[in-house]
């Protein structure tokens, strides 16, 4: 029997219940995670490659001789190379339905913070490599031939300022100063990567010898940023707006969970006919006058019923602490949904689920749905005391309907350091490697669990995490 704090014996409840039933989706999803993200990386690869051809193409051979011409081909393929990682850094983000249900949205944001560091690296290359080119075959200082390129060149002054945009939005996106700055002034400030790319884009045509005096390329070149945007306008403006329209989403009521946890319920006309899953997130925004302007992550923590939705979230600043003064009738304004944190990435039969702090929410979700016999589900729950266990009676009660087992974790770190530990965690669940496992918490609980699963020999694919940064 697992230990557990003061007060609180350890708990495990296992009665008999029918399990649910679950139809597969075909097509790329039944691939593994890591195919997945191999496939949608190649066609990133294959796109870089078709750029650098172009850039092969259209420079001759006998034109980069000496060093001034050298780098100036530099500064030319970093140029190309930088823009259309940003062009990709924004479909990344585009929350399009098809490459969120791959790969997921918050390993698309691990990938959008990469990309984003490469994508500047190489613009930042190309104007000094493209400067220093210049100085060199002019035979001009670097100070002297930055003035002239920068002003007396058609739209390169619109284009540094989009690159110095650009870096400043890089510099606020490095983790050190990420976690010192609220979710929504991360949110805005990244709104600048759209200004950039609009001032930047005219001095490609007028100043980019790949485009100047080569009509296909601009078509392909224009081409690209088109359907990108058309893409970002279809799933972030116009799709949450016709979503709105047609189900008419409301706040029905809150209730609180535990302390600084509270549940919001939001009904709509024909929800029975949103396609929604248990595991999945929206980006909420709450029309009132204070907060319509903002729209923050939050995880659905009850399986979609076809009359309301819910989610659950933690106080941690003024957003989610103004959620429990939300007044019925207030409406809401839904981005998504988003995740692939679903029953969809089941494998084995058995499933175990870890999860901490507000990252119990979408696993509460899919305790309902997940497809188990008596006996497969066994839910693991850590907290620092017994008065932060939110949705503790909804557990216990859906354990005791589907047959699983509940593991309260409770206890501080400092006198628990062995509860997420390998030989703990195969304490509860013996045959963890034949085993489903969805984590989902914080990045350093989630980090430490992936550690205890990698020695116990879990195979990666049977890890499914959510995390909660973007």
């Amino acid at each position: 029997m697992l230990s557990m704090a003061a007060n609180n014996g350890g708990v495990t409840t296992t009665v008999p219940a029918p399990g649910a039933t679950h139809s597969g989706r075909g097509g790329l999803l039944r691939l593994s995670q890591p195919s997945r993200e191999v496939l949608v990386a190649a066609g990133v690869a294959a796109g870089a490659v078709a750029v650098i051809y172009m850039w092969w193409h259209d420079t001759a051979g006998a034109t980069v001789v000496g060093a001034g011409p050298f780098l100036t081909a530099g500064g030319r393929v970093t140029g190309l190379l930088g823009t259309y990682l940003i062009v990709v850094e924004v479909l990344l983000m585009a929350r399009v339905t098809w490459l969120d249900r791959m790969i997921g949205m918050d390993r698309l944001a691990v990938w959008h913070r990469r990309n984003g560091e490469y994508a500047v690296s190489l613009l930042v290359a190309h104007a000094v490599l493209i400067i220093w080119g210049y100085a060199l075959t002019a035979h001009a200082g670097l100070v002297g031939e930055t003035k002239s390129v920068v002003l007396d060149y058609p739209d390169m002054l619109a284009a540094t300022v989009g690159l110095g945009l650009l870096v400043g939005v890089g510099v606020l996106s490095a983790r050190a100063l990420r976690r010192r700055v609220s979710y929504h002034t991360w949110y805005f400030v990244h709104l600048y990567v759209y200004i950039a790319l609009a001032l930047s884009f005219a001095h490609q045509f007028n100043a980019g010898a790949d485009f100047a005096t080569h009509p296909l390329n601009r078509v392909i070149w224009a081409a690209m940023y088109g359907v990108v945007a058309a893409l970002l306008v279809a799933y972030r403006v116009v799709k949450p707006l016709v979503q709105l329209a047609r189900h008419r989403f409301v706040v029905v009521g809150t209730t609180n969970e535990a302390p600084g946890v509270i549940s919001v319920y939001v009904s709509g006309r024909d929800l029975d006919q949103f396609p929604v899953e248990a595991g999945q997130f929206f980006m909420w925004r709450f029309l009132t006058r204070q907060g319509w302007w903002q729209a923050h992550p939050f995880s659905l923590s009850s399986a979609p019923n076809g009359r309301w939705l819910r989610l659950t979230a933690k106080s941690l600043g003024d957003y989610s602490s103004a959620l429990r003064h939300l007044h019925p009738g207030t409406k809401v304004l839904l981005e998504g949904p988003y995740g692939a944190f679903t029953r969809d990435r089941r494998r084995r039969r058995k499933a175990l689920m870890i999860g901490a702090g507000i990252g119990v929410a979408p696993l509460r979700a899919l305790m309902e749905v997940l497809p188990a016999r008596p006996g497969d589900m066994t839910f693991v729950y850590r907290a620092g005391d017994t008065a932060h266990l939110a949705l503790r009676a909804e557990l216990d009660e859906l354990a005791t309907r589907r047959g699983a087992r509940v593991h309260y974790l409770v206890g501080s770190r400092a006198d628990h350091p062995e509860y997420l530990a390998p030989d703990h965690i195969l304490q509860m669940a013996p045959d963890v490697v034949d085993q489903d496992v969805f984590v989902c918490g914080p990045d350093s609980f989630t980090t430490l669990v992936r550690g205890s699963l990698r020695a116990l020999g879990v195979p990666a694919r049977q890890v499914h995490t959510e995390s909660f940064e973007f």
